[in-house]
């Protein structure tokens, strides 16, 4: 049965268009994986599956994934990122050249709820990392989350009294009632690309959506790691969300509804 593998052009301008035919011919490809995504095992000899490559400063790695999780690309990590991940990625190391690395893409964790400003119900997504995010191409320590997504458009917050601007560009994507990705921009004539994408369509609660449709835009608030945690009830993410902005640990900004 023929390999069914994606490499997109942005990795087969990285790894050549001998290692990507030799991937696609299933050479080095190996049949089965650990998604890089998901974590779970896959088949490329059953299944549709992505060529992921993690550039760092010298070196890079080539991982692979469910299609359905991640699309082929190529990820801008940091080389101490990149050999501390080494060990639960299942792919070949790589010499590269460093400046044709891209923006990295962090691992982000994604929470719906909905959230009460100035006495009416807007729907929510709350997103925080799993890890600092350092800014692309620097060798620096520090998080660049929030300065990052400042220079995107969203804005700082204080205090949740009234409903942030319209971030235009960016969009939700809700898809039979499922949660799917966070769009914005992308570089070719602005055509939307998925900034974050569930690995799995997340169901959201009949209020959230009902809520959606009638704003036609969802509130996406955005905090560093260790600030607002996965919390069980809205009421204590409404908590976590005000001390975060209390603190200058919050942005924020409406995204316009894409779907139903």
């Amino acid at each position: 049965m023929p390999r069914m593998l994606d490499v997109s052009d942005e990795v087969r301008a990285e790894i050549g268009d001998e290692e990507a035919d030799r991937l696609l011919a299933g050479e080095t490809a190996p049949g089965s994986y650990d998604c890089t995504s998901c974590r779970t095992p896959g088949d490329c000899e059953q299944e549709r599956t992505s060529t992921v490559l993690f550039i760092g400063d010298e070196t890079a790695v080539l991982a692979f994934a469910h299609a359905g999780c991640l699309p082929s690309q190529v990820v801008k990590v940091t080389e101490e990122q990149l050999q501390g991940a080494v060990k639960s990625i299942s792919g070949d190391t790589v010499d590269l050249e460093p400046e044709k690395a891209v923006p990295e893409q962090a691992v982000l964790g994604v929470t719906s709820g909905l959230i009460l400003i100035a006495g009416e119900l807007h729907p929510a997504l709350v997103v925080e990392p799993t890890a600092p995010v350092v800014r692309p191409g620097s060798s620096g320590t520090s998080d660049e989350f929030l300065p990052l997504l400042i220079e995107q458009g969203f804005m700082p917050v204080t205090e949740l009294s009234s409903v942030p601007p319209v971030l235009h560009g960016w969009s939700v994507l809700l898809a039979v009632g499922q949660l799917h990705a966070v769009l914005q921009p992308g570089a070719v004539e602005g055509r939307p690309v998925a900034w974050w994408q569930a690995h799995q369509p997340l169901q959201v609660t009949d209020g959230w959506r009902t809520a959606a449709n009638k704003h036609q835009q969802v509130l996406m608030f955005a905090a560093p790691v260790g600030s607002i945690g996965r919390q069980p009830r809205e009421d204590l993410l409404r908590d976590a969300l005000d001390k975060a902005a209390a603190g200058g640990r919050l942005v924020a900004a409406a995204l316009p509804l894409a779907g139903t």
